[in-house]
């Protein structure tokens, strides 16, 4: 059952459009540049395929979506309409005061270290990368599922994240816990503090070693500090 107000105020008129549950998430990952359903459930690893199909479906009947296949191909993309690309602002700015006033303690259930590593991927600074295509290992010890992760980037600078050894040796390996990995993308920690601290090795080449912290892009809000904080 859709959310219903029974109000005229267009604030009440934009929360029963984004106001379910995950919609506005959709809407971060398509902002970001998801388009095909397998990315989307990827980052949204706790919803269901039934009901990421119908979020879309809806999002689709308010205007905010539009469904493409791709001619000759079984393959469908997502892409937001004009109405929602205006959304951006409004995403940056919810992300911004979740950032400031709802950050809190992130909890052990809060820690999803597969839209951790879809974020590092999609803001990876591939310029600060020596020339040529270069395999970045991630190992996170204590997780009992996909400890291992890797992005492989090319010659061009794209990248892809992998699950599975990609056959070759890393170029540089980063070996630590998922909730310092996670402190250090939501900007509550640095590489150099956690290194110190002995939650963070990193091996490899001298050069990707020496600048982990020019390549290694952090989350969108991880410059927006706590209300409250020195």
């Amino acid at each position: 059952m859709s959310i219903a107000y029974g109000q005229f105020c267009p604030i009440a008129k934009a929360a029963e459009v984004l106001g379910e549950r995950w919609t506005i998430l959709i809407i971060r990952e398509l902002l970001l540049g998801a388009s095909r359903f397998n990315e989307l459930q990827r980052a949204l690893s706790q919803m269901s395929p039934t009901l990421l199909t119908k979020r879309l479906t809806q999002l689709q009947d308010y205007g905010l979506v539009m469904k493409r296949e791709q001619p000759g191909q079984r393959r469908t993309e997502y892409f937001l309409t004009a109405a929602g690309k205006e959304l951006q602002p409004v995403v940056v700015g919810l992300g911004e005061w979740g950032a400031r006033w709802a950050r809190g303690q992130m909890e052990d259930d809060d820690l999803d270290v597969e839209l951790l590593m879809i974020d590092f991927r999609r803001r990876l600074n591939a310029d600060a990368l020596p020339g040529g295509s270069q395999i970045i290992r991630f190992t996170f010890e204590g997780l009992p599922v996909y400890p291992h992760w890797w992005i492989v980037v090319d010659d061009k600078g794209d990248s892809e994240l992998c699950v599975d050894n990609p056959g070759k040796p890393a170029d540089v390996t980063l070996i630590s816990n998922l909730r310092t990995m996670t402190e250090i993308w939501a900007g509550d920690t640095t590489l150099r503090a956690a290194k110190t601290a002995g939650d963070l090795k990193i091996s490899g080449n001298p050069v990707l070693v020496r600048t982990a912290a020019s390549w290694l892009g952090i989350g969108l809000f991880a410059e927006v500090r706590p209300a409250g904080a020195a």
